[in-house]
């Protein structure tokens, strides 16, 4: 069965307070009647303020979690609590037959998932009823109609703002932007909504606003025309032109089964919902993949996965030119912990983020993994450092990197006031290491970052454990 580590376990916490209050009950203090099997199931009652225990089980092939506690959180600090004390007590777990309660919950994991399988396999409930596929595509031709009236709308809307001049948006305020954002909802076009009221935030945000917001405005006038003109685009960009404007697609295509290793694991506020990123890196394909999942506001979504493990499970992409989402789907076995994935040097980086624009201009960044890497400070920052850069005369090549000659990226400003920055630095602790990021037009955010281990007498390289950054 997998083991986690301690870092693996916080990944998976819904929010500070959970990681907090879960690691209050990661001794075996509160705890009685552990135990795990080699399914990957580990069980446990933690006692709490009443007089009966709470019940504790967690699938780690899932992962999956029940607890009798009213916790709406997911997982609760009772599943949190129980992994950690997995991953720094092991003694406290003897191997053993699962107890009436546990199996009674791993028995009905097993019921629904084969009931899953079935239905898949016989093509389910919906297989069964006629699909009436008229009315299907009347649907979704009277829906591009009204996106193709909004695109025409906010082209006019664009132009009205060039000839005004950019300047006049700073006496408008937010306004200009909410009301043509909801313009776009009422098109039934939530992508260019999005990319409308991300306009209002860059007017009066510091020096050079104006040329940042001719940056973005000139990316939403060739989303528009895109859109306008897709019928004379490749598929695989008119897929991606579609995604973009907001109209809902569906994985496709045969599923990839691979060793997934998990490349990081963030939450991101998106209005009223919580979006989950999760980054895969296939073992056997080489292909990097993107998990997405929602939450209402306040709650985490339910998928985690603990970052640096591996996962055998089988993934659907989805459709698009430079599109890395991919969708779930059924999982083998066991999580098993894994070292970092192969990586590029710092200098490689940039052309691979430029060549993923040409598939998909709107992206704002590409996941990279960067080897030998160190971060150093900067005149305006923080940058991950090539460090095997040409070394200077006057000193090591690691203070002297250069970001303009290729050899270090910026860190992007979104990641310079995380703590993650200086887990990152101190994992380095002036050396080499391994990291996973986001590459874009702001710079590199780093997500994880791998623990370089240490190289034995014999050869062997112990340690190499990952730090999550996000």
């Amino acid at each position: 069965m997998a083991r986690w580590s301690v870092e693996q376990v916080l990944a998976l916490a819904p929010d500070a307070t959970s990681r907090k209050a879960g690691t209050r009950l990661g001794a075996a203090g509160p705890w009685s009647g552990t135990g795990c099997d080699a399914t990957g199931a580990v069980w446990g009652l933690c006692q709490g303020s009443g007089s009966t225990p709470y019940r504790t089980v967690v699938d780690t092939t899932g992962p999956a979690y029940a607890c009798s506690c009213p916790s709406r959180k997911f997982p609760c600090k009772h599943a949190l609590g129980l992994l950690l004390l997995r991953a720094s007590d092991d003694a406290a777990f003897r191997l053993a037959e699962p107890a009436d309660w546990v199996e009674e919950w791993l028995a009905g994991r097993r019921v629904r998932a084969a009931q899953k399988g079935g239905g898949a396999a016989a093509g389910g409930d919906s297989a069964r009823r006629p699909v009436d596929t008229d009315a299907a595509r009347k649907r979704a031709e009277r829906r591009a109609e009204r996106v193709t009236g909004g695109a025409h709308e906010l082209e006019q809307r664009l132009g009205d703002l060039l000839r005004g001049g950019l300047a006049a948006t700073d006496r408008s305020g937010y306004g200009l932007w909410e009301e043509t954002a909801a313009r776009m909802v009422d098109a039934q076009a939530p992508g260019l909504a999005a990319r409308v009221r991300e306009l209002g935030a860059i007017t009066g945000s510091g020096a050079g606003w104006p040329v940042r917001l001719l940056e973005e405005c000139g990316l939403l006038h060739l989303l528009a025309t895109a859109w306008l003109g897709r019928d004379r685009l490749p598929e695989p960009l008119a897929a991606t032109v579609r995604t973009r404007v907001g109209l809902p697609m569906s994985a496709e295509g045969p599923p990839i089964r691979d060793h997934w290793l998990v490349l990081a694991q963030y939450d991101t506020p998106d209005g009223k919902i919580v979006t989950r990123r999760i980054w895969l890196y296939g073992r056997g394909s080489g292909r990097t993949a993107l998990l997405l999942s929602f939450g209402a506001a306040g709650r985490s979504p339910d998928r985690a996965l603990p970052v640096g493990a591996t996962v055998d499970a089988e993934l659907t992409p989805y459709p698009g030119g430079g599109q890395l989402r991919a969708e779930l789907g059924e999982q083998f076995g066991t999580t098993a912990a894994a070292g970092p994935p192969p990586g590029i040097a710092a200098a490689a980086a940039p052309a691979v983020y430029g060549n993923a624009l040409r598939e998909d201009p709107w992206l704002d960044a590409w996941p990279v993994t960067l080897r030998d890497v160190i971060p150093v400070p900067s005149k305006d920052g923080w940058q991950v450092a090539d460090a095997h850069a040409e070394a200077h005369a006057d000193g090591p090549a690691t203070a002297h990197a250069d970001a303009r000659t290729g050899s270090a990226l910026p860190i992007a400003p979104a990641a310079l006031s995380r703590p993650g920055l200086w887990k990152l630095v101190a994992l380095s602790g002036g050396g080499p290491v391994t990291v996973f990021g986001e590459l874009g037009h702001r710079g590199f955010d780093p997500f994880a970052a791998w623990d370089p281990g240490e190289r034995q007498e014999d050869g062997r390289v112990t340690g190499g454990s990952v730090v999550q950054l996000a």
